[in-house]
């Protein structure tokens, strides 16, 4: 009697936990629940380059390449990223559930394989394509785009790392080894030599044997070759830009990072990653080995010239992005910049107008061409530089004190150690001409209104994907994986964006509007 009892509330028991498996995910899920958007919004694109990358060759995937991509792209939005954890999200999460269309959830080598390189070109012109649809629907625009970077950690090991300034000095002391011993400059000599003695000496290894003064000398050339070639290889895949690269990612070069777990300001593997955001939206995303902002922009705005088929009419970015070459880029395309200039905060200050060393403390005088320092003498044109860039004359001219003796103000202008050396300054006219319009465009209404829209906009989309997305460390490693995840992480953050501001009844807005106390 006890065990049919204990049969009978089972068989309840089991009864009720099928009905809970049973239940409609259309009863659970509002019309205007995110997966719902985020589904129809991607139904807009066309999906066959990525059919075409996505073949049935080898194995047949268990979910359509379609549906993977949709998953995929709201699992970024959801914040999930690791493919383990979007396969149990698959398994027990009605949402995702409902986005399967009724088929069996994917496992994590599933989504692994779609992000790692296969897919690459295909995710990205259905990012791109996603970004036109947004101008389609007039929620974005090409007449103004804010521009920054940030740095985010690799995959890689934190101490894997390879110097240029080491391998160059230890590839010098391997060539120098090898001239004093040899007299070959060159490697290609070296391996010839080689190659040669090989044939006629009797190698013997292993314990008892006793190696021949001919095989210690071989051996010993061959480690200097392989020395050569290894501090030669190093310094090809760091090549013209970079100091430095880790061994587990040679993509990612060492930077300095806001995120420091050491607290010393240690050096960790990265990329710089730069993004343009248009109407809040993410409208370009890419990923640069530069260490610094400045020689990121003119390559960052062909590719989205590229993409989009037209450029933005107004480029606004912070100090970091001023160059010369970057002004003469937006002029020669007809862009108006409004980068801020490095000196806008400090030529405020007190200290900057002190420092009488400085060609801007100094009074120009036009009838003599000759600039006058803080003791009245006066540093006459020596030589004027011309060239042309970008179509453009790039002027630069020399000034040099007539003589700087027994001048009481010397410790404080000139920073040479030679005494009787004159004070030199350099005036570029172009660059300082090209500052001043910069200048004169920030400080402008318009100029005003788009700088305090790019600090909303941009530095607050890189502070949601890394506080409030959490994504602040690469998955995969190499520069053409850690796109694929950036171009995921920016779709599921205008997917995101977008449901918001039709949440919000905020569509087609496209400025932040200042506040009036």
């Amino acid at each position: 009697m006890k065990n049919s009892e204990t049969q009978r509330q089972y068989n309840v028991s089991d009864e009720n936990n099928q009905l809970v498996i049973i239940l409609n995910s259309e009863i659970r899920l509002p019309k205007d629940a995110p997966v719902r958007v985020t589904s129809a919004q991607l139904e807009e694109l066309d999906y066959r380059k990525l059919y075409a990358a996505y073949s049935s060759r080898g194995r047949k995937s268990v979910a359509d390449p379609r549906v993977l991509f949709k998953v995929m792209a709201y699992g970024y939005q959801c914040g999930i990223y690791s493919s383990r954890k979007l396969e149990e999200a698959c398994k027990y999460r009605v949402d995702f559930m409902w986005l399967l269309e009724n088929g069996k959830a994917p496992d994590h080598a599933t989504f692994s394989r779609f992000r790692t390189g296969r897919c690459a070109e295909a995710v990205e012109d259905l990012f791109y394509q996603y970004v036109a649809y947004l101008e389609k629907q007039g929620e974005a625009d090409h007449k103004s785009v804010f521009v920054d970077g940030t740095k985010i950690e690799s995959r890689a090991g934190r101490y894997t790392f390879t110097w240029r300034g080491t391998a160059e000095k230890n590839l010098e002391k391997v060539k120098q080894a090898v001239l004093e011993e040899t007299g070959y400059a060159e490697r290609e000599q070296l391996e010839e030599n080689l190659l040669n003695a090989k044939e006629s000496i009797e190698f013997v290894y292993g314990k008892g044997k006793r190696k021949t003064d001919r095989q210690r000398q071989w051996e010993r050339l061959d480690n200097l070759c392989q020395r050569w070639k290894l501090y030669e290889q190093q310094l090809k895949i760091m090549g013209e830009g970079r100091n430095s690269y880790s061994k587990t990612d040679t993509d990612a070069t060492f930077m300095r990072m806001k995120e420091d777990h050491m607290r010393n300001g240690q050096l960790k593997p990265g990329y710089n990653v730069q993004i343009s955001v248009n109407s809040e939206y993410i409208t370009g995303i890419e990923a640069f080995s530069n260490r610094t902002d400045v020689g990121t922009l003119i390559p960052f705005l062909r590719k989205l010239e590229r993409e989009h088929r037209k450029r933005y009419e107004e480029v606004t970015a912070d100090a970091g992005y001023e160059s010369l070459d970057n002004y003469l880029y937006l002029e020669a395309n007809g862009q108006m910049s409004y980068i801020k200039p490095t000196n806008y905060e400090a030529q405020k200050t007190k200290k900057f107008r002190s420092q009488i060393g400085r060609i801007e403390n100094m009074a120009y005088n036009q009838e003599d061409d000759c600039f006058i320092c803080a003791e009245n003498r006066k540093l006459y044109c020596r030589k004027v530089s011309t060239e042309v860039k970008e179509g453009i004359p790039v002027t630069r001219a020399w000034y040099r004190c007539e003589s700087c003796q027994n001048c009481p103000q010397r410790g404080r202008c000139c920073r040479k150690q030679d005494i009787n050396a004159p004070k030199e300054v350099i005036w570029k006219e172009t660059f300082w001409e090209k500052r001043r319009n910069s200048l004169e465009n920030i400080t402008s209404e318009r100029g005003i209104h788009l700088r305090m829209n790019r600090s909303i906009q941009v530095e607050g989309a890189f502070g949601l994907l890394k506080n409030d997305f959490g994504f602040r460390r690469f998955l995969t490693t190499g520069k053409r994986n850690i796109r694929i995840e950036l171009l995921f992480l920016a779709l599921g953050f205008n997917l995101k964006k977008r449901w918001m501001k039709q949440q919000k009844s905020r569509l087609e807005t496209h400025y932040s509007e200042k506040k009036v106390s």
